[in-house]
């Protein structure tokens, strides 16, 4: 991702009003558009951002397996990072075309984004607006005709916390102009300054000038939440304000955690689903830099996923409850591939209880699968499963047969005495609408034999 320093900006984000002007209906596009606070499909249909960050020119070879693994996990839409050249290896043309061929395979909207702009004014060697735009530029040949399936986010976080950051309206409307100029017409995505945290609100003071600077009216704007972003009242306020003045707005980068500070995801991912607001999560997996506790999965590895993870995907309001896939890629295909299940917050019927022995009334189940194996030590999952009621917590309890022990645990509050394990669960997955479903996994520890447990689930 990147290494940062926020320099106590909490402090300075204040509540201080601004006149946002409405913006005028969006004009007749190729391809995405926007209608008010709305972005809109090829289709005309209404689509909301559900998915994750990957890191693809740090990882080139991780690209295939990343976009079906995310897919797997429920996502509709994956922001790709891209370098111009400034600061990494610049994407060619062809790697662009192969990004946006395996989106398309994955049924993945893909927002692209040129990560060398990251901080500039702050961060030496970064590059500027002009220069991004003149990458893109260079690789129009990969993106003319993929405005169903592209989102052109010209650069991301463009500027640090310096003085720069005020030509960041001026810089951005000359980037949208240039690149309509060159007859790109696709919709637009602009991440805010700060970081991307917007805390002088730059962004969200001209993001009606710079909407209106757009010819064709379809410029989205991408705020990034992290430390920034530790409470309710800032993210409400922050999220409201554009959508009171009728502008789209994204979450485009935010995580549970951060060097700058707690970012409150669940009020970010709560309030983006209230509001239709999209929001993709920072990151998939390989970070670096001492924030690698943002790795979604580990190694790249959709079958282990990390807290975050687990949060994100699995977790109240999260992707795999929310997300729906873009109507441009048709129905659904009446086979779908194994690696990659309808987005569903249900499990598949055939882990379903048997119709002839359903849970009463408020009740749930339990299930417990091991996804990986290796001498002395194995991950396995426990999926919760509510009855024919809502429920609102849970419990899971079983007694090790072998003598086996937790290494690590996620996604639950554990307690052991002994052999006897016991599973709680937490603030965002304990309540279940009925038939529904949450998993918590972690890793363990076994000496000649791993014969899996009997498990009993109560409620409250």
């Amino acid at each position: 991702m990147r290494s940062k320093w926020w320099g106590g900006l909490a402090a300075l984000l204040t509540c201080a009003a601004a006149v946002l002007v409405a913006a005028q209906p969006a004009q007749a596009a190729t391809g995405f558009s926007v209608s008010g606070t709305t972005i809109v499909d090829a289709n005309g249909s209404p689509f909301v951002m559900r998915g994750v960050n990957h890191a693809h020119t740090w990882y080139p070879s991780q690209l295939s397996s990343s976009l079906s693994g995310a897919k797997a996990l429920g996502s509709n839409t994956v922001r790709v990072v891209l370098a111009s050249g400034q600061r990494w290896t610049k994407n060619e043309a062809s790697d662009v075309s192969n990004v946006i061929s395996q989106c398309k395979a994955n049924r993945l909207i893909c927002v692209l984004e040129v990560h060398d702009t990251t901080g500039y004014g702050e961060q030496s060697g970064a590059a500027t607006l002009a220069q991004a735009v003149d990458y893109w530029i260079s690789v129009k040949s990969a993106l003319d005709g993929q405005e169903s399936f592209v989102i052109l986010n010209i650069g991301n976080e463009p500027y640090g916390n310096g003085t720069a950051a005020s030509s960041w309206t001026a810089d951005t409307k000359s980037a949208i102009t240039r690149l309509r100029t060159a007859g790109f017409q696709h919709q637009i995505m602009v991440d805010a300054p700060n970081w991307g945290q917007d805390w002088q609100f730059i962004m969200r003071d001209n993001a009606a000038s710079v909407f209106a600077a757009d010819p064709n009216r379809n410029t989205v704007f991408s705020i990034h939440m992290y430390g920034v972003f530790d409470t309710a009242a800032e993210i409400t306020d922050y999220l409201g304000r554009f959508q009171s003045a009728g502008l789209p707005v994204v979450v485009g980068e935010f995580g549970f955690d951060h060097s700058d500070g707690n970012p409150d995801e669940d009020t970010i991912l709560a309030t983006a689903q209230a509001r239709g607001i999209g929001y993709l999560g920072w990151s998939w997996s390989g970070n670096g830099g001492g924030v690698e506790y943002l790795d979604m999965v580990t190694n790249f590895n959709a079958a282990a996923l990390t807290t975050w993870g687990q949060r994100i995907f699995n977790g109240a309001n999260g992707i795999k409850a929310t997300s729906k896939e873009a109507t441009v890629f048709g129905s659904q295909p009446s086979s779908p591939a194994p690696s990659s299940p309808s987005p569903s917050s249900s499990p598949s019927p055939s882990s379903s209880p048997s119709p002839s022995t359903p849970p009463p009334s408020g009740a749930c189940t339990a299930t417990y699968a091991v996804s990986n194996s290796w001498p002395g030590g194995f991950q396995g999952a426990v999926t919760v499963k509510a009855g024919s009621a809502a429920i609102n917590g849970w419990t899971v309890t079983w007694t090790w047969p072998n003598g086996q022990r937790f290494s690590s645990t996620w996604n639950a509050a554990i307690t052991t005495s002994g052999d006897t394990v016991t599973a709680r669960s937490l603030g965002y997955n304990g309540s279940l609408a009925a038939g529904a479903s949450t998993s918590w996994g972690f890793t363990g520890t076994f000496t000649s034999t791993n014969t899996a447990p009997t498990l009993a689930c109560t409620t409250p």
